[in-house]
């Protein structure tokens, strides 16, 4: 009797210390469970794609993630570094490093690694106005003659399609204005960007000269091609929002911006806490390619919510081993 209930008792310590390892198991698989994270976007909705992903992978170690709430790119920052939202996967590293400054720096917020690399930004023209009448530089547009080209509105100055109010090009844009000596004979047309480069790329079918900014990745790109369709303008100096910083690229040329990276920016109390999270912001890596050909997707129409889900659960589906290598990783930081 006595050796039935040793028995009895090996058992069932045996079966308690293998489901402790087994709930061990599931906390290291899902270090995220109980927590929630609300993410962040711009108005821009080319930028969901990649914050979906991001989010995709949130929700695969565990964490509970709101649906992506919408602010301009400095609130953006501030709303995070207070600890009303958690993240966002569009920083500009360079282009609104004053938000991350503004907002607390280091000491609220959090960025490492880099999650897309090789941005460009810059002027741009249509290449048939630029052959014709040898256009290389945005100072070229000091002259009246060569501004009222790009007159849309009738006023005799150069229309600039530029940045909406309160992102971080918009600063960059009005100190070249300045800079450059351009605000006599060029207007910085701001308000939609969406709806203004839609006018833009209408002038340009109807054989319009156009005059424009734009960054990539963003489908704009895709459907102006530079080089075919249209040029970039270089500028005459480095002259950037961040004063002296030298914004020529490592091809010699110079589009009056620094090469920019987009870096995932997170709270940095909450990353103390979650390493896993803050591992996993670390470590993922998306193709700018990659970016562009999802927004080009969207430009053409696929655009709806459902879209932008099919278009990241697709992009992880083919790109499985890479999504559950960073999955592993953020996993192994919380152990």
């Amino acid at each position: 009797m006595k050796k039935t209930s040793l028995i009895i008792a090996r058992s069932l310590l045996a079966l308690g210390f293998t489901a402790f390892c087994m709930g061990a198991q599931a906390a290291n698989d899902l270090p995220g469970q109980g927590v929630t994270v609300q993410p962040l976007k711009s108005s821009l909705a080319e930028e969901a794609f990649q914050t979906l992903l991001v989010m995709r992978a949130l929700e695969k170690l565990g964490y509970r993630v709101e649906p992506m709430k919408d602010l301009e790119p400095a609130t953006e920052h501030l709303a995070i570094a207070n600890g009303d939202a958690t993240f966002m996967a569009n920083h500009w590293s360079l282009l609104h490093a004053d938000f991350y400054k503004n907002s607390g720096g280091d000491a609220k917020l959090w960025r490492k690694g880099v999650y897309s690399d090789g941005a460009v930004q810059g002027y741009l023209i249509d290449r048939k106005t630029a052959e014709q009448y040898n256009i290389t530089n945005i100072a070229q547009l000091k002259d009246p003659a060569i501004a009222k080209l790009f007159d849309a509105d009738g006023d005799g100055k150069a229309d600039l399609t530029g940045c909406n109010p309160g992102w971080g090009c918009e600063l960059a844009i009005e100190s070249h204005l300045t800079a450059y000596q351009l605000r006599d004979t060029v207007t910085h047309k701001q308000g939609s960007y969406a709806a203004l480069m839609a006018d833009t790329i209408a002038r340009f079918k109807q054989d319009k000269p156009v005059l424009y900014y734009t960054w990539t990745p963003y489908w704009v790109s895709a459907v102006l091609r530079p080089g075919a369709d249209v040029v970039w303008l270089q500028v005459p100096s480095s002259s950037s929002q961040g004063g002296n910083a030298d914004t020529q690229l490592p091809n010699g040329k110079n589009y009056g911006f620094q090469a920019n990276q987009e870096q995932i920016v997170a709270n940095r109390a909450f990353v103390e806490k979650n390493p896993a999270a803050g591992r996993l912001f670390e470590v993922m890596k998306l193709p700018i390619g990659d970016i562009n050909a999802q927004n080009l997707r969207m430009s053409q129409g696929a655009s709806t919510q459902q879209d932008l889900e099919r278009h990241a659960d697709g992009w992880i589906q083919a790109h499985r081993p890479l999504f559950e290598g960073w999955i592993e990783e953020a996993r192994a930081a919380a152990r």
